[in-house]
Formats: C-alpha cells, sequence, structure tokens
C-alpha cells in the first residue's frame, strides 16, 4: 500500500471524516454505558460504581469496553496524522496561535454553558455553579467530565513543535525505539495497581516523573500515527488483517475486564473496575492500532456529504453532547432507572447514543452556518 501522503491545508481526507465521525459517535456510547453502572443519579461513574445486573454487566462491557475504548487515543492519532511534522516555514508561534484559537473560545463557551445550564435545568445546585466558575482557571466544571479530554489535547499541541523536527527527520528505526519504550510505559498502570505503586522511581517525593515519563502518554500516540503514516509498508491485504487481529484482540480484553470486575449488586471503587480501560494500558492501545490501520483501507475518494459535514462540527457535537445525553437519558431509563430501563439494555445504550448523537449534528450544523460560528462554536468552516 503507498505511503498514506500529508495532505494540502485546504483538502480533506476521507478516511479522517469517518474517524472523527466513529470517534465523536464512540464517546457518546462510552457515556450513554455509564448510565448504567453509575452508583448515584448522576448518570456518570463517579469514584464509586454499582452494576445492577447480569444484562446490565454484559452489555457495558460490550459497548463501553470492547468498542468505546478507542475513542479517545483515535482522537489523539488523527490530531498527530493532520498536524506532525509542522509544515515548513510555521513557527511555533504561529502553530499555538492557529491551535488555540481553534479551540480554546469554545472550550470557554463550553465550560460557561456546563456552569449556568445544569442549575436551570435542575440537576445541580446554585451553589455548585458557583463553586465551578471560580475554578475554571484550574478545572472542568462538575457536569462536564468529558472535558478532561481538552487538558492533555492542548499539552500535544504545546509540544508538537518541540518534537516536530525530530519527526521530519526519524528514520523508521528512530521511530520504532521511542514506540517501544511507549508500548512498555503502556504497563504502568497495571504493575501500580497489582505490583507496586513504588515502580521505576515513582514515589511520594517524586509521583509523576519515573522511568518513561517522558516517552509515555498520548506523546505515544502521536509518534505512532506519524510512524504509520510515514514509514509503514504495507499491502491492503495485510492491513485489514493485522488491523482487525489488533482491535479484536484489545478490545476483546477491554470487555473481559470490566465483565470480571462489575460483579452485580456490588459496590465497587470505579478505578478498579476499569483497571484495563485507561487509555494508554496494552489493550487500548493494541485495540486503537487495529482501528486506526482499518480506517486507512477505507476507499480515498471523498467521504459523503453527511460525513463530511459530521465531521466538521464533531468538536462542538463534543463538547455539548454531555448535556444533550443527561437530557435524554430520562426518557430511556424511565422510572425503573438503569436496573430496569423502559428499552432492553442492549438496545438503549446505543439508542441513547444514537439519539443523542443526531440532536447534537442537528444543533451544531445549524449553529455552525451563524456567522463567526467558527470562532465561538470551534466548527471547521473547510
Amino acid at each position: 500500500m503507498p505511503q498514506l501522503a500529508a495532505p494540502p491545508a485546504a483538502q480533506r481526507i476521507a478516511f479522517v471524516d469517518y474517524a472523527r465521525v466513529l470517534a465523536c459517535f464512540l464517546v457518546m456510547l462510552v457515556h450513554a454505558s455509564e448510565q448504567f453502572y453509575a452508583a448515584d443519579a448522576s448518570g456518570l461513574a463517579g469514584n464509586v460504581s454499582l452494576v445492577a445486573n447480569e444484562s446490565n454487566r454484559f452489555w457495558v462491557a460490550f459497548y463501553d469496553g470492547t468498542l468505546g475504548r478507542i475513542s479517545v487515543p483515535l482522537f489523539m492519532m488523527l490530531s498527530a496524522f493532520l498536524l506532525v511534522p509542522l509544515r515548513p516555514g510555521l513557527s511555533m508561534q504561529q502553530f499555538y496561535r492557529r491551535r488555540f484559537v481553534r479551540i480554546v473560545p469554545p472550550l470557554l463557551v463550553f465550560m460557561l454553558l456546563y456552569v449556568f445550564l445544569p442549575p436551570l435545568m435542575g440537576q445541580t445546585t446554585w451553589a455548585q455553579a458557583w463553586h465551578d466558575l471560580l475554578l475554571l482557571p484550574f478545572t472542568f466544571p462538575s457536569m462536564a467530565g468529558h472535558l478532561w479530554f481538552m487538558y492533555p489535547l492542548i499539552s500535544l499541541y504545546l509540544i508538537i513543535p518541540v518534537i516536530s523536527p525530530w519527526l521530519a527527520t526519524a528514520s523508521a528505526r528512530d521511530e520504532r525505539t521511542f514506540l517501544l519504550f511507549f508500548v512498555l510505559s503502556t504497563t504502568a498502570p497495571w504493575l501500580v495497581r497489582f505490583v507496586s505503586a513504588d515502580l521505576w522511581g515513582w514515589c511520594f517525593w517524586n509521583p509523576y516523573f519515573g522511568l518513561f515519563y517522558y516517552c509515555s502518554g498520548y506523546l505515544g500516540y502521536l509518534v505512532l500515527a506519524h510512524y504509520v503514516r510515514t514509514h509503514l509498508r504495507s499491502t491492503l491485504k495485510r492491513r485489514l488483517l493485522v488491523g482487525t487481529l489488533c482491535l479484536v484482540s484489545g478490545a476483546l480484553f477491554s470487555g473481559w475486564s470490566f465483565w470480571q470486575a462489575g460483579v452485580p449488586g456490588q459496590l465497587i471503587e470505579t478505578p478498579m473496575l476499569e483497571w484495563s480501560w485507561e487509555f494508554c494500558t496494552p489493550n487500548v492501545l493494541l485495540s486503537t492500532f487495529g482501528a486506526f490501520l482499518l480506517l486507512t483501507c477505507l476507499p480515498q475518494h471523498k467521504a459523503p456529504a453527511l460525513i463530511t459535514q459530521a465531521a466538521r462540527v464533531s468538536f462542538p457535537m463534543y463538547l455539548v453532547h454531555l448535556l444533550v445525553l443527561n437530557y435524554n437519558a430520562p426518557h430511556v431509563l424511565g422510572s425503573g432507572g438503569a436496573a430496569s430501563p423502559v428499552w432492553p439494555v442492549w438496545i438503549a445504550i446505543p439508542a441513547l447514543a444514537l439519539v443523542t448523537w443526531v440532536y447534537c449534528f442537528l444543533l451544531c450544523a445549524l449553529l455552525a452556518k451563524l456567522p463567526g460560528s467558527a470562532y465561538w462554536l470551534g466548527a471547521d468552516k473547510r
């Protein structure tokens, strides 16, 4: 298969548009699934979780674990695929200005919406809203847990101009060496949890900067995306085979890990229930790599208009979706709650995600037509 060339700035890539739409829907699928193991009325998994019955246990494991785990790292790889290395002549300051003008104003707009709309909708108190407002310079609002993603994304943007000169000249062997360190780093969450919290130099007086710190995290996905685009040479048949094997094996492990930990009727600390669901663990890395390979196999001709339009508004759809999902959830759950929803769980989870996706798409597509929406909404006008 020929090398995946970097596109001109104004040209869209079909598989990237498909991948954006898929990742956006999978994020909504994840949060729809959380309605079925949240231990309180928030609708999202907090510090403690509760799986009500065997049906919830299986279908959450399937939708959230087997299918949904690739959503966040897939977004990271797509950003890297499009942005690294920096285009010739683009300075660090120019890159920062373009990226931050693109994402920071919409982020601030939606943060304020998540502060003030929940108390108006009866989902939280005004005292909590005031508290959230005061903490906005430091963290996301209490009803907008999904906005955690924006901080590592911004962190990636900060490091892209630093790592770009190396990526522009690095050999395939050099990048594979870095990726080996990244793969080793993904075992850290398991080793810390099951072997020793004092791992590879981590200790209470050095709680962050252990052995593989500078080769870990979402930077690894950035380098992986560049490696696939620039150095990976393989036939379409081989990409399909390797991609399928990696996706299925990693995804099955993610689903199984939740199923074996989520004993129905027992309160469990959410980190222990989701012990293999961190986005930089071996299974999630494996399934994300597989999914990305499969997506690169899609035809390179222009995507359908609906996919292109949805990809253009995928960022504001992501930002707004929790407001819409929390509004729709009671209609899916009904008075029986997560233990006995109106619809069977296997239908309720994807239905809630799909309804949320449609609402968000229509809303953001309409808002994108307003003057100046590219600035405050974050829609892609290309």
